[in-house]
């Protein structure tokens, strides 16, 4: 938990404000909680941030279509959530501060409440705030992990150098799944105006590419689903597959935008071990899990370096960047079959398996030697589950300058491919043989390469 200024538990203020970031659900809302419990009236709110689909530093949005209409649908869901404990929620298309700052003069705000975040710019976004409002309490609390700061065994300047070091101090403390609930919320503000922002962007999404429905109520039932079959007991044994719905629990766009809090999934595999089955796939599960948190406390502990091309070991490496080869990779277009297969999947999408996003990174930086940040952002684009620790945090372990004792990692393509598509049904599915034979169209003497195209 971090607060500012008033910092005693019995406080009370008359006008609160909620900002909704990746926590986008009413049950198992700490912060949300606190805040209902705290002041008499309440503003609840999501801001859009219109940087989020200009171009990049590398070119890229960061939010795509599919990811768009995730969250979209995610907002669409916590407005009737919210409605049914008589609340409201305000979206606007706004820069953060500036929207922020409007309403607290606007509506006499007293007090500011969110989950807190790993992000380098959002938690730049709330510093400007507390230095702007000094006489206003801010308070935010653990939604998007397991844990909470004050109950991590170590301080953020020595999160472990490695996953196991971390998995073996935290996972005799990961037993907490108390779900808290909100059974009702102060009404808002008088004389709000409620209409959505004309100016939103548009979804340009086919309905009939997403394989997921943004929503803590989609989240739910999911939730429910999975872990009412037997596939919890094979996960292990499947989890690297390229394809198919039941090969992975697929639970990462709603933990990834909050529609499910990790503990919500962490409380149904522990009910299905004590009424099913514990077992070497079940485990595995909340063995995923804590690589998650691990990620989230990397993110927190290292915040802009998570960025930098050196990573948080500010380790130096020979890269560059090749407009082509980008494109090629960008468009499954590469002389790799099962590159090619993955990225379409993805482009197509908005998703891809665990397995085939360590091959395409490791392609990324070890066949094309390109700038892993190109890489990290085209995923931040796409991804429907992108989660900005886990994205970036895992990019950075594949370069070789993220938190791994052993360095840069290479998967041999022809071995994964003989290992997880050994029929190329992945490929033939989608159209990972294409007409490429080298990654440059010119040769080091800037002569065109002759193919049989030309």
């Amino acid at each position: 938990m971090m607060k500012s200024q008033r910092d005693s538990d019995q406080v009370h203020f008359n006008t609160g404000l909620y900002w909704f970031t990746n926590d986008l659900r009413v049950e198992d809302n700490r912060a949300l909680l606190s805040a209902s419990e705290k002041v008499t009236h309440l503003l609840c709110v999501y801001i859009v941030d219109p940087t989020w689909f200009t171009p990049n530093r590398y070119s890229q949005k960061s939010m795509g279509d599919l990811r768009w209409q995730f969250l979209h649908q995610s907002l669409d869901d916590l407005e009737r959530s919210l409605k049914s404990l008589g609340q409201q929620l305000l979206v606007l298309y706004q820069s953060p501060v500036d929207a922020l700052s409007e309403l607290i003069s606007n509506y006499s705000i007293d007090a500011l409440f969110r989950s807190q975040n790993a992000g380098f710019y959002e938690n730049r976004q709330w510093q400007l705030l507390q230095q702007r409002y000094q006489m206003l309490y801010f308070e935010e609390l653990a939604t998007h992990t397991l844990f909470a700061q004050s109950s991590l065994p170590f301080s953020l300047n020595n999160v472990p150098t490695s996953f196991s070091k971390f998995k073996k101090q935290v996972e005799p403390l990961a037993k907490d799944t108390h779900i808290v609930a909100i059974r009702s919320l102060p009404s808002s503000p008088k004389a709000l105006s409620w209409s959505r922002p004309r100016n939103l962007p548009p979804m340009q999404a086919d309905q009939q590419t997403l394989e997921f429905i943004g929503g803590a109520k989609q989240a739910k039932k999911h939730l429910l689903n999975y872990f009412s079959t037997r596939l919890p007991s094979s996960y292990k044994h499947v989890r690297n597959a390229l394809d198919g719905w039941e090969n992975s629990t697929k639970l990462s766009p709603w933990l990834a935008n909050g529609c499910l809090s990790v503990r919500q999934v962490l409380r149904a595999l522990q009910n299905y071990e004590a009424s099913v089955e514990a077992n070497e796939s079940t485990y595995w599960i909340s063995f995923e899990l804590l690589w998650r948190e691990y990620f989230q406390w990397v993110a927190h502990a290292c915040s802009a370096r998570l960025f930098a091309q050196r990573g948080v070991k500010r380790q130096k490496i020979l890269t560059s960047f090749y407009p082509e080869r980008f494109q090629r990779w960008c468009q499954g277009n590469t002389p790799y079959p099962l590159v090619n297969a993955c990225m379409k999947q993805l482009n197509a999408t908005g998703y891809m398996s665990n397995r085939g996003r360590q091959i395409v990174a490791s392609c990324f930086v070890n066949e094309l030697d390109l700038d892993w940040r190109y890489g990290a952002a085209y995923f931040e684009q796409h991804l429907v589950d992108y989660d900005m620790a886990s994205n970036w945090g895992n990019w950075q372990y594949l370069a070789g300058v993220g938190m791994d004792p052993r360095g840069k990692r290479h998967f041999a393509i022809d071995k994964q491919a003989a290992l997880y598509d050994p029929d190329k049904q992945f490929v033939t599915k989608w159209c990972g043989e294409v007409n490429c034979q080298r990654v440059d169209s010119v040769d080091a003497a800037d002569w065109p390469i002759v193919t049989d195209e030309n």
